[in-house]
């Protein structure tokens, strides 16, 4: 099965992996997207949050917090598709992979709900010992900061380039 990017919203010219110093952040954008061998289609999502080599990294407790968020938002909201959300280790966002769901209006929309409800959000989810490696690393108001700049920029979420 041929996967058609620009049905599903992306623009195809931003799909794969870029020339760094062309993003733009905060961005959602396909980097893959395979079929299987049985037809299950597997698609990678760059959630670029800050500009690659600007000096302008995350720090290592706005990564993990939002990546907490990442993790329960998407496992609730898309529990068929959602399959991980990984940390870039340059510091300048995630990656999101899906298991048959490439829809950028879905993913774009399902990140939304996810950072407005962590606006009201009273705690980082797992955040107990017993659920993180690193528990005291956490800090709701940064992330708090984080989404409410995330959201501010929404309208060009699907403008990578």
């Amino acid at each position: 099965m041929v996967i058609n990017v620009e049905e599903l919203g992306w623009d195809i010219r931003a799909v794969g992996e870029l020339d760094h110093r062309l993003l733009k952040a905060p961005s959602v954008k396909l980097r893959s997207a395979r079929t299987g061998e049985r037809g299950d289609a597997i698609y990678c999502i760059d959630l670029r949050v800050t500009l690659p080599n600007a000096n302008d990294y995350l720090s290592t407790t706005e990564l993990h917090s939002l990546e907490h968020f990442l993790l329960e938002g998407f496992q609730r909201h898309l529990p068929e598709n959602f399959v991980a959300v990984g940390v870039m280790g340059c510091q300048t966002g995630f990656y999101l992979i899906f298991l048959n769901e490439g829809r950028a209006g879905t993913i774009s929309g399902v990140l939304e709900n996810i950072l407005t409800d962590l606006l009201t959000a009273t705690r980082v989810p797992y955040q107990r010992i017993d659920q993180c490696g690193h528990y005291r690393n956490h800090d709701m108001e940064r992330v708090r900061a984080l989404a409410r700049r995330l959201l501010q920029a929404r309208s060009g979420w699907l403008e990578a380039i």
